[in-house]
């Protein structure tokens, strides 16, 4: 099984790989830009003030010419305009114990969550971003910076997450962390599994979501009361992560199983509801292919202007609801 979920996981971060390297870096820009919602800086390369004017060279996008230019000037002339980006991506992550949960892909909730910032890294890494890993849990708060390509960021990632999983999760302490990154422009995004955040947190995240571009990346751990919860162990023993004790099997019933997906499927519902209208990105999924089929979706939208970036509203005044079960 180990062997398994490590090919499993092999397949997802070269399949995180190729997209990101086969797409062209003006579309990484616009995907990106979209998504944590554009802002100036002073790099080259968008569609923002003039910053200068140079002749045509092989090798330059051909949309990069301005022909009102070219005209006046008698030869093609390529303009280079201020680009719209982050330049700081802070990628913070709940590393408790209760991430060590299953999946009902067979993959721990942490790998799901690696994956997912992978995904974001790899983006981000091609635009020239500076990428920070942060990691919390209730015994201490590590801040990793980053400077490297792509398979660095995965060595260290995975180095980091080799660890004893005995410390509670402590989400409170990082949005403390994303509440006092002074950049406003930095893009932040965090990940955690389906109870990780409860209506306090949504507060602090409506917050933050004012000052920061957001992004929340949501792992969907396996329902311990339906009969086979995890496809590729059918005959798994399912224990609670606190006390360690099987859950009975009299309570492993059809009836508390759809109690248990009805109640999961609402406060997902309204998670997405409520962080929407603060502005910030939602993705949820079980299993790392599907966070990244999610996450295609989302950049596959973003290009077609699907997601044109708003600012936060204020916050309102109810709380949706969620939390721990």
């Amino acid at each position: 099984m180990i062997d398994e979920r490590a090919n499993q996981n092999n397949s997802v971060r070269r399949k995180i790989e190729a997209f990101s390297t086969t797409m062209t870096l003006p579309t990484v820009r616009r995907a990106l830009g979209v998504i944590e919602g554009e802002h100036a800086s002073r790099r080259r390369g968008g569609n923002d003030d003039l910053l200068d004017i140079r002749p045509y060279d092989t090798g330059d996008e051909a949309r990069a010419i301005d022909w009102k230019i070219s005209a006046r000037s008698g030869q093609p002339m390529v303009v280079q305009r201020e680009r719209l980006v982050s330049g700081r991506v802070y990628l913070l992550m709940d590393v408790g114990r209760e991430m060590n949960e299953y999946c009902a892909s067979g993959e721990r909730a942490y790998e799901v969550a690696a994956n997912a910032l992978c995904m974001v890294a790899a983006l981000s890494l091609r635009r020239s971003d500076d990428v920070s890993l942060v990691f919390a849990d209730n015994a201490s708060i590590t801040r990793v910076p980053f400077h490297g390509g792509f398979a660095h960021f995965e060595r260290v990632l995975d180095k980091a997450l080799d660890k004893q999983w005995d410390a509670p999760r402590n989400v409170a302490a990082l949005l403390d962390y994303a509440a006092r990154i002074r950049d406003r422009n930095a893009f932040v995004v965090i990940a955690t599994d389906s109870h990780g955040l409860d209506p306090d947190h949504i507060k602090r995240l409506r917050r933050i979501a004012q000052t920061h571009p957001c992004m929340v990346i949501d792992v969907s751990t396996i329902n311990p009361f339906e009969r086979h919860p995890i496809e590729s162990m059918p005959d798994a023993a399912i224990t609670d992560a606190h006390t360690h004790r099987r859950v009975p099997a009299f309570l492993r019933t059809k009836r508390n199983a759809e109690a248990v997906s009805t109640h999961d499927a609402y406060a997902i519902a309204a998670l997405e509801r409520e962080l929407t209208r603060c502005g910030t990105q939602f993705i949820h999924a079980p299993s790392s292919e599907a966070m990244l089929h999610a996450f295609l979706t989302l950049i596959s939208r973003a290009q077609q202007g699907a997601y044109a970036y708003r600012p936060a509203p204020q916050p309102a005044s109810v709380d949706a609801p969620g939390g721990n079960q």
